[in-house]
């Protein structure tokens, strides 16, 4: 494995920690965004590999999406899962009107919990 990808393992790995700890202190918004950043730093991870880096997260969902999932490599439910945290993490990151439950903050991490491992 090449020194970036572990890199970017060990910080999603951190922020699954992190998201945990938030979540126990009350701050489902913030962990949901630290569990999308778990998963997205897995997927950079992956990306690496290849000798592919990205400047913006959009960059990084298509190219985990045409290279892993589409082509079987990865389950095509984990570009979902990066998906749709992505966007409840702008929800949880910018949003005012909409707040994120803890449920859908425990999900979050659940998944982020199983997307390093099978990268």
């Amino acid at each position: 494995m090449k020194e970036i990808a572990r890199k970017f393992l060990d910080k999603s790995e951190q922020s699954i920690a992190a998201a945990e700890h938030l979540l126990r202190d009350g701050y489902a918004e913030f962990a949901a965004s630290r569990a999308y950043y778990a998963m997205f730093y897995a997927a950079e991870a992956l990306l690496s590999e290849q000798g592919r880096r990205f400047r913006k997260h959009a960059g990084v969902h298509s190219a985990f999406g045409e290279q892993f999932a589409k082509t079987g490599l990865i389950d095509p439910k984990f570009h979902r899962w990066l998906l749709d945290a992505f966007d409840k993490r702008v929800k949880g990151d910018y949003g005012v009107d909409e707040v994120l439950a803890r449920g859908d903050a425990e999900v979050l991490i659940r998944q982020a919990e199983e997307f390093p491992a099978a990268v």
